[in-house]
């Protein structure tokens, strides 16, 4: 009901991503709560797409994104860190950050590579109708 709350912390990650958080912060501001975006330890993909989320004009209140040195020594994409005390919104492609293969390889605890077959996938689906 309305007037049930006052301020809405959203989680993308929590509610089922980014549209259905989406839509729970249109609802909030539809229903006159102040509504902000909620962060975990998120590395620098999952926080890259939480800024862009918290810039969205139904969220009047500002997050909890942090740099990343504050979680991590190395992270998975360059460093998010604060400009006169605001976290930029990343301007590149897509969720606007570039994933740093090296970092990631650091991480890992085993290596395979899969190499399918040429023609293997590709499938006979008949004459079209």
């Amino acid at each position: 009901p309305q007037g049930a709350c006052s301020i809405v912390n959203i989680k993308p990650g929590r509610v089922g991503g980014y549209l259905e958080a989406r839509r729970v912060a249109f609802v909030g501001h539809a229903m006159g709560a102040q509504v902000w975006c909620g962060g975990m330890v998120d590395t620098g993909i999952a926080r890259a797409a939480n800024l862009a989320f918290a810039s969205l004009p139904e969220l009047a209140l500002p997050g909890d994104t942090s740099e990343s040195a504050r979680f991590f020594d190395l992270d998975i994409t360059p460093p998010h860190q604060m400009v006169d005390g605001y976290m930029p919104v990343p301007k590149g492609p897509g969720i606007g950050v570039e994933v740093l293969l090296e970092n990631v390889r650091s991480f890992e605890v085993e290596h395979q590579t899969l190499r399918i077959p040429e023609g293997a996938g590709e499938r006979d689906l008949g004459p079209a109708t």
